[in-house]
Parts: C-alpha cells; sequence; structure tokens
C-alpha cells in the first residue's frame, strides 16, 4: 500500500505545476506528501568569495533555501500537516537517501520537456530510477503538459514474462485496485509466438491473483509496447524496475526509453 509519498522539489515552475498532481495521487491513496528539498551550498561565485568565506556563503544559501522551503506550497501542502526535509548535496542521491531511510513507498518527479527530455538518462529523475528502492512515478512535464488524474480508468501493465514479472504484475493488481482503475496486461511476443504467450500470461495471472484483460502485440518492443498504451488510453503505464543494482543500473536501456518517451505517467516498481 502507498501510504508516504516523498515529492523533490527544487521551487521551478515544474514543481509548482506538478503540486496539485501530487496532491490529488496523495487524496487517492490516502498517502501523506513529505516534501523535500536538496541545495547545493557549492554554487557561489568568485565574487561572494571575495568578500565571504565559503562557510558564510554556505550558511546563507542554506538558510536562504529553508525558508524557500518553509513557504513553499503552503496552499496545497501546509507546513502543519506536510513535513519538509532539506539536504545539501547531490541532489539524486539525497532524493534516494530520504526514500529509504524515512520508508516512503513512492517517489513522484516530473520529467523535463524539450531536448532535456530526450536526454533523460543524464537527469537527476533517472538517477533517482537508479537508486530508489520504492516505487518511482514519473510524468510528463507538467509546465507543457498536466498530467490526467490517475483515478481515470485504464492502468497498462506491461510485463516481459521473466522472472520478476509475477512481482510486476501483483504490485499493479494491487495499485489499480486502490485508484479503482482496469487493468490492461501488455505484452510484446515474438512473431508466432502468441499462442505460447498467452498460456504463459495466463498462468502468470492466476500465480498472481490477476484478472487483467490482455494484450499480446509484435514488432520493436518500445514501439510496441508505447502504441498498445495509446490504443488503450492508458492513463498510467507500469512498468519493473531489476530488483539490485548492478553496472548498468535498476533500469535497463528499454526501460529509460520507456520512461522518457511514455505518452503517460510511468509508475516503475
Amino acid at each position: 500500500m502507498i501510504e508516504k509519498i516523498l515529492f523533490p522539489v527544487d521551487f521551478s515552475p515544474s514543481s509548482v505545476a506538478m503540486a496539485s498532481y501530487v496532491k490529488r495521487a496523495a487524496d487517492v491513496f490516502g498517502a501523506r506528501v513529505t516534501l523535500v528539498h536538496v541545495c547545493d551550498l557549492t554554487s557561489h561565485n568568485g565574487f561572494e568569495l571575495s568578500v565571504r568565506s565559503a562557510r558564510e556563503i554556505a550558511e546563507e544559501h542554506q538558510s536562504i533555501a529553508r525558508d524557500k522551503l518553509e513557504s513553499f506550497l503552503t496552499c496545497e501542502f501546509p507546513v502543519a500537516s506536510t513535513p519538509r526535509m532539506l539536504c545539501s548535496g547531490e541532489a539524486a542521491p539525497h532524493i534516494a537517501a530520504v526514500a529509504r531511510m524515512g520508508g516512503f513507498d513512492l517517489i513522484i518527479m516530473p520529467t523535463h520537456a524539450g531536448r532535456f527530455r530526450r536526454i533523460l538518462l543524464g537527469s537527476t529523475t533517472a538517477k533517482v530510477l537508479d537508486d530508489a528502492e520504492c516505487y518511482v512515478l514519473t510524468t510528463e512535464h507538467a509546465e507543457t503538459q498536466t498530467p490526467r488524474p490517475l483515478e481515470h480508468r485504464v492502468w497498462a501493465c506491461a510485463v516481459s514474462l521473466s522472472a520478476d514479472s509475477e512481482r510486476v504484475l501483483r504490485a499493479a493488481s494491487n495499485e489499480a485496485a486502490v485508484v479503482g482503475a482496469k487493468l490492461v496486461l501488455i505484452h510484446v511476443a515474438h512473431d508466432g509466438a502468441e499462442k505460447d504467450a498467452r498460456e504463459l500470461l495466463a498462468q502468470l495471472q492466476k500465480a498472481a491473483g490477476s484478472d487483467a484483460a490482455v494484450r499480446i502485440v509484435t514488432g520493436p518492443v518500445k514501439e510496441a509496447l508505447l502504441d498498445a498504451a495509446r490504443q488503450s488510453s492508458a492513463d498510467a503505464l507500469i512498468i519493473g524496475r531489476s530488483l539490485r543494482s548492478g553496472g548498468f543500473g535498476r533500469l535497463r536501456d528499454l526501460a529509460y526509453s520507456l520512461v522518457r518517451d511514455s505518452p503517460c505517467p510511468v509508475l516503475s516498481v
């Protein structure tokens, strides 16, 4: 169950635009939101260093960040009921560490728009996807496109029939039931292997206790999955992240690409 949501903010228009989505997600799941901001205490210029010490500059930057955090999004998330956490250093490792130590169930972050969305592999969001041990929900860039509400009718779950598919499908079934969404199971099969895939998916559904509608497609994996999600009018796409970090992190190239190019929010579990 999703009971604790971590919302990383950087005081940008994107964070402001995401606030209503995060608030609605919290209402849907019955969860509590915590805001976290990671400030860079080394971001000072030569002029500042000429008149004050690096320590004084860092203390001032931290104080300014704390004041901003306390006054940020207070209408959507009142200070009395919404914890706020301030960290300093590199954003992604601190966000993942806060989520882990605080027992958070879900991190919600936007991807970037335009050119920056195309190079998601190098972004803070991508690093959080690699490092975080909890669910991560990524959405379209909120400044340019408002994410659709989570309680819409259809969620899609992509499975590859790997050893991890039962965990992913079980998680998808549970969370879709919480928000009252119809679940569609999508699998990309090799040409001529659709019958075998359907039999294996039936076994998977029985093991996971799922009764999702099944959609088997063929073609290049990423394009076929995203096209099936569009045709299903999916309001969220659920994908799996590997259980362990390795040399390639928790997400492989395909999962990164799905997060980057998905037409709807992606819940990676």
